[in-house]
Parts: C-alpha cells; structure tokens; sequence
C-alpha cells in the first residue's frame, strides 16, 4: 500500500460521516420547510382538542375527551424547557388536568394540586427533548448536536428517510421522514429508566393537515412502549396563535398544595 492509498483510506470514512452529516441536515431542513418554515417557527401556542385513548396490555383502558394546551417559549434556556403544557380531560368541562412547567409537573383536579413524581417529570422533559417538532423550534442548531443520516428504506409501504439526532448528553432520536413530502412519520428512541431497564419508545405521527399560516400538525398521534401502544389521540380541532391566557399554565396561588403520593 503506498502513502497516498493509506492517506485515502483514512480519510475515507471521515469523508463519508461528513456527507451523511450534511444530508441529515438538509433533509431537518427540508422537514422544517414542509411544516410550515418561518410559521412554524413562530408559532407562539396551539389547542389540539380531540378524543384520547390509553391502553394496558394493548387493550383500551381509558377513553376521554381532552384538550391539549401547549406554550412555546421565545428560546429555549439552559436546563428549562422552552414549553409549558396542560393536558386537560373531560367531556363537558374540566374534570381534571396535568399541568407540565418548565422544571415540574402536577395534577390538577378540584381538591388541589399534586405534585408528579419526580420518574414521571423526567420522562416528560426526556420525550420533549426529543421530540422531532421540539427539536427543529429549539434544538437542530444547539451547540454539539449531531444531525446524521442513516439510510433510505420503506416503512410500512412508504419510501422514508432515516435520520438520527445525537446531543452532547448522547440522547439519542431516530427520525423516520417521508422521502417525498419530507414530513415525520416516525420516531423512536430508547431510555432507561430508575432501576435501569432500558425501554423502546415509538410515536407515529399521521394525518397532518393545515392548522393556519402553512403550518401543518398531525391530528393522529400512536405511542407505544416496548412494542404495545399505550396512548393514542385523534384531533377533532387543531388551533394555534390563539393568544391562550397565561394562567392555563399556571397554579392559582390559592389552590391547595397536595402531597406527592
């Protein structure tokens, strides 16, 4: 082997991470654009009100109206999330409501509020770290994240791309996209959790649909968990920009205080 063949064959595989980096960010891009671009960058709020489903053993174990509230921060601070979020259930009126700040989570209901266990609040900041939507408003930029492409492949019946996003904590997301309309339609990851069992976490993402400005949001969310599904919702109405009162994310400063069970 000569000096010049070596000196190529180590630069080979660098070469080839380079363009597999560059690709992957053109395809984030690409999705970014598909979702609605500069609108959905600034998209300040959104209301997704629908039916939601929750299973046990893959078997329907709730079934309840809900409407979810989410609030986008300007930019996203050091170890705050950049989103605060109230999941609130009932048919007629609100029977109950989980309420996720940017460091803690409660439940609401009429007798109070109660704090989250601390298991569940970090599962919640893990899945919104890397959640595909979050990570193009407040992530795909941040210092030391690697964007990479894996490969081009069929996903039940549709040509997908396949993207990894790795940060500096090696969280690690693979983003399936459509190949045509480059929109998401898959993502999965995997977490331990407090005794180290190391679990796989799918959501799929269908049926998107213009909610204003351009901006286009899935109205038909699946997660599942170790190969079951354990939630499902089918949006009736998606609204963004609406301007939502600051106190839907905020406890009143006379509501009791209930401990955390």
């Amino acid at each position: 082997m000569t000096r010049r063949t070596a000196l190529f064959s180590l630069a080979a595989p660098a070469l080839l991470l380079a363009d597999r980096q560059q690709i992957g960010k053109a395809l984030l891009e690409e999705t970014l654009a598909a979702l609605g671009g500069p609108e959905f960058l600034a998209m300040e709020d959104r209301t997704e009100q629908g039916r939601l489903y929750s299973f046990y053993r893959e078997r329907l174990s709730g079934l309840t109206r809900a409407k979810i509230y989410t609030h986008y921060a300007a930019s996203a601070q050091p170890g705050v999330l950049a989103v605060r979020e109230r999941q609130s259930y009932g048919k007629d009126k609100e029977e109950y409501a989980i309420l996720f700040e940017e460091t803690q989570a409660f439940q609401v209901s009429e007798r109070g509020a109660r704090p989250l266990l601390p298991d569940v609040w970090e599962r919640y900041q893990d899945t919104t770290l890397r959640n595909v939507f979050y990570l193009l408003r407040h992530r795909r930029k941040e210092t030391g994240i690697i964007i990479e492409h894996k490969e081009t492949g069929v996903l039940e019946n549709q040509p997908v791309e396949i993207v990894d996003v790795t940060d500096t904590a090696n969280r690690v997301v693979t983003l399936y996209l459509h190949r045509t309309t480059k929109l998401p339609v898959r993502q999965v990851f995997y977490r331990r959790d407090n005794m180290k069992v190391r679990h796989e976490e799918i959501t799929i993402f269908a049926k998107y649909r213009d909610v204003g400005n351009g901006v286009k949001w899935p109205w038909n969310i699946v997660r599942n968990r170790d190969g079951e599904k354990i939630f499902e919702i089918f949006s009736e109405q998606v609204t963004i920009n609406k301007k939502l009162d600051p106190k839907l994310f905020e406890l009143p400063a006379d509501m009791v205080r209930l401990k955390a069970i």
